[in-house]
């Protein structure tokens, strides 16, 4: 079957959202606040936290600067859709407009967190969440965002001649994330390596056009 551009785009954003909304629904209704599953020895952990704020843990200014971060994301989401729209109808290059839907993707499987898990969950704190209870932990938009992923691959303790930091312990790849935020990451990087590639498929177009 020989799928359009467009038609692998929302496949693959369906796909994302699939997958980081089933392991966050998993974490939530098995697992309690800080508990963890060692996958391969002490470099991959399921380790479930949650954050009230940006990819990777950041946090961002109380109610009020979740309450704005929301909103940012719900219009930064648009954007990108209408960007992603928009590259579709121009027929720019496929690795471009997957990456985009990539970004996509995960921009919407956070947002889902932040704006429909404070209403649908309770808390995790003292016993696994329930599901759809009759009041949830937070109000719309006041959601926290679910993370699980930890690799801590290398431990250590930083030199003790390096200021403020010396002898403090030192941890790759120290923050814990989720699907979401990977997508993302994969989207941009994919831009940022192939955008010769990507731009130059789209001068060759214009000029063609105009010739």
């Amino acid at each position: 079957m020989n799928f359009s551009t467009g038609k692998k785009a929302a496949l693959l954003i369906f796909l994302i959202l699939l997958i980081d909304q089933s392991l966050k629904f998993w974490i939530k209704t098995h697992m309690l606040m800080g508990q963890e599953y060692r996958i391969f020895g002490d470099w991959f952990i399921i380790h479930f936290t949650e954050n009230n704020g940006m990819a990777f843990g950041m946090e961002f200014g109380g109610n009020a600067g979740k309450l704005i971060l929301s909103m940012f994301r719900i219009l930064a989401e648009g954007g990108i859709c209408w960007y992603l729209v928009h590259l579709i109808k121009s027929k720019a290059h496929t690795g471009f407009v997957l990456s985009f839907a990539l970004i996509l993707a995960g921009a919407l499987g956070n947002i889902l967190d932040s704006a429909f898990y404070g209403l649908i969950f309770t808390e995790s704190y003292y016993q696994v969440a329930s599901l759809f209870p009759q009041n949830g932990y937070a109000t719309f938009l006041h959601g926290r965002v679910v993370d699980m992923l930890y690799f801590p691959i290398i431990k250590g303790h930083y030199p003790s001649w390096i200021p403020f930091v010396g002898t403090d312990q030192f941890i790759f790849f120290r923050p814990v994330f989720n699907i979401a935020d990977s997508s993302i990451t994969v989207g941009v990087f994919i831009i940022l390596f192939f955008q010769k590639k990507f731009f130059k498929a789209e001068k060759e177009k214009l000029v063609e056009q105009e010739g």
